[in-house]
């Protein structure tokens, strides 16, 4: 069922800064709600596939957009009893002995509750490498609470992750540099939209990574050891963007941080806003796209996500509402989007699957004989321009906006796109 509809009007979008320490560069932060909604009308474009595209009338207006993060429960199987939650000095004295005596079982302190498994093995053996510690869960070497688990297995205060042998011949000596350590520091303080005790939202640029990987050397999650605290704390991930998205990324710079903004994703409590310029122009303004998204094969081997069906081995249902903001001569459209699920590469499936994928887009692009207008550089166009997120430690939400990259901001002079233009997506409804 599809139903058109949408408006747009004359007021941009609003942003100020939250009354803890604020910064600005070039985007804008504040603390208080989401703006005012109204219902959008439902759609979805055209150029279907298996596992269309649903669209509804929309149920209740808020905000901006939900969640960007996936779900996970760590523990199956057998449970021992939960000891008590151990004070942090203990934790790390218990870490230093299981890297020297082999099998031990570590307990889950309350301020690690929410973290993924991944996380909570880098924060307690900060010497090991990523790689390492996920090869150990893929192979069931590590459990918690006696049961087998995967690396982005959400952890519960009080459960016991059992920990195999770890040679001290696969820790990492540190190959930093002071000089290094005070580059990266100045170049992450560079980005701050926002800061406070608790939280960073960084601007982060197109092209760089967030976390490591196979040939990927200059990372934000590696950066961030440069602002470790005077307790050796390092600031957390607590979402990830695409390498070749900009815009919003929101760090915890304590534990307990960490595991309250979890939870806010995995709730739904964090809205997202993203802008993109898309081929072609919907003929619907205001849409709802809901399918079922699976990894597969891409035509060179590579791995990708697709949509897919109810069923399929791996498939997550995924929904997104799109709103129309402007169109240059009905070949380019700027499509704000409000993600309500978190599922990889969700925005670029879907805009493909609407028969729009998002220019520059090098995995989803898949119109032939489409050319580029002149002056447009053939980068991803896509920008997590704003997000609001209750603050960990007093609930207050902080609404955070990210300015246009360079590319995307030359892109929209070319075409005559105003940035301040009232942004329809904040009239559709939040699930």
């Amino acid at each position: 069922m599809t139903r058109a509809g949408g408006r747009s009007g004359a007021r941009p979008p609003r942003a100020s800064g939250p009354g803890a320490a604020s910064k600005a560069a070039g985007g804008r932060a504040r603390a208080g709600g989401p703006a005012k909604s109204k219902p959008a009308a439902g759609a979805a474009g055209r150029g279907k596939r298996p596992g269309a595209a649903e669209t509804s009338p929309p149920r209740r207006a808020a905000g901006v957009g939900r969640r960007q993060d996936e779900r996970g429960t760590a523990g199956a199987g057998s449970v021992p009893p939960r000891g008590p939650a151990q004070p942090r000095a203990a934790a790390k004295a218990q870490t230093a002995e299981t890297l020297a005596s082999g099998v031990q079982t570590l307990a889950v302190g309350p301020d690690e509750a929410g973290m993924r498994l991944d996380r909570f093995l880098v924060a307690r053996f900060p010497q090991l490498a990523f790689t390492h510690i996920q090869r150990i869960v893929r192979k069931g070497e590590l459990r918690v609470d006696g049961g087998r688990v995967k690396p982005n297995d959400r952890l519960e205060a009080g459960q016991q992750v059992r920990v195999p042998p770890l040679k001290l011949a696969s820790a990492r000596p540190s190959s930093r540099t002071p000089a290094q350590d005070e580059g990266d520091a100045a170049f992450i303080k560079s980005l701050v939209l926002y800061e406070d005790r608790d939280i960073m939202v960084l601007n982060k640029p197109m092209g760089l990574a967030v976390q490591g990987g196979s040939g990927t050397r200059r990372h934000v999650d590696g950066m961030l050891e440069a602002l470790r605290d005077k307790e050796g704390q390092k600031p957390r991930l607590v979402h990830r963007l695409d390498k070749d998205t900009a815009g919003c990324l929101v760090i915890a710079k304590t534990r307990l941080a960490a595991a309250t903004l979890a939870k806010s994703f995995r709730s739904r409590a964090a809205r997202k806003i993203y802008w993109a310029l898309v081929a072609g122009v919907p003929r619907v303004k205001q849409g709802r796209v809901s399918t079922y998204v699976a990894k597969e094969e891409g035509e060179e081997g590579d791995s990708r996500m697709g949509v897919a069906r109810h069923g399929d081995e791996g498939a997550s249902h995924a929904v997104t509402y799109y709103a129309l903001v402007e169109n240059s001569a009905q070949k380019l459209a700027w499509l704000s989007l409000k993600p309500v699920t978190g599922r990889t590469h969700q925005l670029r499936v879907h805009a493909a699957h609407i028969g729009h994928p998002i220019v520059g887009d090098p995995k989803y692009f898949d119109i032939e004989n489409w050319e580029l207008p002149g002056g447009i550089q053939k980068k991803l166009h896509l920008l997590a321009r704003r997000i609001v997120i209750p603050h960990p430690r007093t609930g207050t939400p902080v609404d955070v906006t990210a300015p246009l990259p360079p590319h995307m901001a030359q892109t929209w002079n070319l075409l005559g796109f105003d940035a301040s233009r009232y942004d329809p997506i904040v009239d559709s409804p939040d699930e």
